[in-house]
């Protein structure tokens, strides 16, 4: 007979599996998601994700669901789950949201960074546009420096609580996701060292000006090739448009978060 700590510790062990094979589930489909091979409005079978994941349906089932609490995923009656169709409004929704957010960092940042901090933020904006700027970038990579940058910022402006909420709403990688389904537009020539060099002035309304601006850029564009290619739902209906499921495996590389 399994003593009561045994069995005790056989169910620590049992969770602590599972809960790793979910963040391996999690981390696989969401970068399938962002990557596009999973795209907006397109169906989504746990059986079949766990399948090609070489896991049981329990763990895929609950990386499921924290994709839907990130809102990448959703689940209705009737439709099944699927890659969130977003509406217009959820789009301008979140280019507010962020934008309220980001300002107020690039405020704080502009007021409490230090020097050594000044000049790590505009280091990596170069960077970042020297990767944008190659042709033959990985666009992963890229995505992976502009989450940093704007993780970075937010970290040197103070405010632990406004980091938390910047990752917990998950605008960066909504946002990220909204340019990648319309194609990307590219970005001016020094983009994110402009914005670097006005945080580092130490201007809070300067710095303010410039994020603003920054977050603001593109949106238009994203909203017109969304509605163009059928990527928006219907803000009433909520009407998802479904697309052929690809059998393919997901890749096995796990996704970043970014911009």
């Amino acid at each position: 007979m399994i003593s009561k700590s045994g069995k005790s510790t056989r169910n620590t062990r049992l969770r602590s599996a599972i809960g790793s094979l979910t963040a391996q589930a999690y981390e696989r489909i969401r970068s399938a998601i962002l990557r596009g091979e999973l795209p907006l409005g397109a169906p989504i079978s746990g059986r079949q994700l766990a399948g090609q994941l070489d896991m049981s349906l329990l763990p895929v089932a609950h990386a499921l669901k924290q994709l839907e609490n990130d809102g990448l995923v959703e689940s209705r009656p009737r439709s099944g789950t699927m890659v969130r169709m977003p509406t217009r409004q959820d789009i301008r929704g979140h280019y507010v949201v962020r934008e309220a957010l980001e300002t107020q960092a690039a405020r704080l940042f502009a007021e409490k960074a230090t020097t050594a901090e000044r000049g790590e933020v505009q280091a990596m904006a170069a960077e970042l546009d020297a990767l944008n700027a190659d042709l033959k970038r990985d666009p992963q990579a890229a995505s992976e420096a502009h989450l940093a940058l704007h993780r970075r910022i937010a970290e040197c402006a103070g405010c632990p609580e406004l980091l938390r909420a910047i990752e917990k709403s998950h605008i960066l990688v909504l946002n990220w996701l909204y340019n990648s389904a319309a194609g990307f537009h590219p970005s001016p020539k020094r983009w994110h060292r402009d914005l670097a060099a006005a945080l580092a002035g130490g201007d809070p309304a300067a710095a303010d000006r410039k994020m603003r601006e920054h977050v603001r850029f593109g949106m238009e564009a994203v909203l017109r090739r969304l509605a163009a290619s059928n990527k928006l739902a219907d803000a009433a209906l909520r009407v998802f448009t479904r697309q052929p499921r690809d059998r393919r495996r997901l890749s096995s590389q796990p996704a970043k978060q970014t911009h």
